[in-house]
């Protein structure tokens, strides 16, 4: 069955020859190719002006990103046969990478398979779908990440705000094999258990690793506090690297829960110690102990996920790092993450400058750090790139 035509105006091809993936509404040739004659899933060839075909794309007909580009082969749409082949190409990747399969191994547009995210947990699958295009292929999706990778079993994970713009369904599924509440996965040589069905998004952020891994000579015999701990990915490998005492903090019961867990898979739990409650909060409380801390790891959640939001979001990581900055002993560490696609590097660096001179205390940055190489950022689309770490030495004003 051939596929309908989408046509843009003229010299609305020009970012995709570029190298992007995305086509907006107002590029459509609306009189010659209606978005309103497709539905939401649909595949279809999209043309220049002129007709030249340009490649495959998947249709969301009522959303500002209208199209995204499959293939630039018309005759490769989105199906089992080009799943298998992107997959195993990403694959290829990890596997170069890691010695352990413990990974994102498909990160949607950057690997060219944009509405499709799946993160390997040894044997376990978790996906998340995001496009309308990928879920009416969600059977295909399953059966060749089935044949690529033999899986114990396979999560959908397909809870997440995302799909409400695109008018899907939340769900979480089983749909092959077996998955277990809590799952391993070894990052950095420390063993975890991640909770993939309750957990938040996949249940671990493998985004972090490499930065994790830079924590090593900053902890060893140092005390340290990690704020927004989640279930320990930061705080539970620094004591693995040495750490003296860990204080993680964090809102959630179960996260902390899972602190507990992880540290003891470890053998680190009386280095241990969790906070449970705002996190805000709790640093106003260690302070008034008069706490001090020669490591600091503030790794929100994202304060601006809209252009919107950057205002009130950039006060937010203000607030924060400053609070964190205070508990700093004299020569202390503090890392300072940030996963706001919105917020730039440049402004986070800003505003950690900024809080430091405001406690009159010299600021240093030791090290960058980005998402990892499991995450990929596609050079043509900036919003694949996302994650911030700048490490950074704090001393006095003398």
């Amino acid at each position: 069955m051939s596929l309908p035509s989408l046509r843009l105006k003229a010299n609305a091809d020009r970012r995709l020859r570029a190298g992007h993936l995305w086509v907006y509404s107002n590029e459509i040739d609306v009189a010659v190719t209606p978005l309103s004659g497709f539905q939401a899933g649909d595949q279809a060839i999209l043309e220049a002006a002129g007709g030249k075909p340009l490649g495959v794309v998947g249709i969301s007909p009522n959303n500002l990103i209208c199209a995204r580009l499959l293939s630039r082969d018309t005759k490769h749409e989105l199906d089992k046969s080009l799943l298998v082949h992107r997959i195993n190409v990403a694959l290829s990747l990890r596997e170069r990478l890691f010695d352990q399969p413990c990974y994102r191994l498909v990160y949607g547009d950057s690997d060219l398979l944009p509405g499709l995210v799946v993160d390997r947990f040894f044997d376990i699958l978790v996906v998340q779908i995001t496009s309308p295009t990928m879920e009416r292929q969600k059977d295909e999706v399953l059966a060749a990440l089935v044949q690529v990778l033999q899986p114990r079993g396979v999560l959908f994970k397909n809870d997440s705000a995302a799909r409400d713009a695109e008018g899907l369904p939340r769900y979480v599924e089983t749909p092959f094999g077996v998955v277990p509440e809590w799952v391993a996965l070894e990052e950095n040589g420390v063993k975890f258990e991640a909770p993939v069905i309750e957990g938040q998004k996949t249940g671990w952020f493998y985004d972090h690793r490499m930065n994790r891994a830079r924590l090593a000579p900053y902890v060893k015999g140092k005390r340290v506090l990690d704020l927004f701990s989640y279930i320990g990915g930061w705080g539970v490998q620094a004591a693995a690297f040495g750490a003296s005492e860990v204080f993680c903090v964090d809102a959630s019961a179960f996260a902390l829960d899972g602190v507990e867990r992880n540290a003891t898979l470890n053998g680190v739990a009386e280095k241990v110690t969790c906070i449970e409650g705002d996190v805000f909060a709790a640093l106003k409380e260690l302070k008034a102990s008069e706490e001090r801390f020669d490591v600091v790891v503030c790794d929100p959640p994202a304060f601006i996920k809209r252009k919107k939001d950057i205002k009130n979001g950039e006060a937010g990581y203000r607030r924060l790092n400053e609070m964190a900055m205070r508990l700093l002993s004299k020569d202390g560490i503090l890392v300072s993450a940030s996963c706001s696609m919105h917020l730039e590097e440049d402004n986070l660096q800003n505003i950690l400058l900024q809080s430091a001179r405001h406690l009159d205390r010299n600021i240093i940055m030791l090290e960058r750090g980005a998402q990892g190489p499991d995450h990929p950022v596609h050079m043509a689309i900036a919003e694949t790139r996302y994650i911030k770490s700048l490490t950074c030495r704090l001393l006095p004003n003398a």
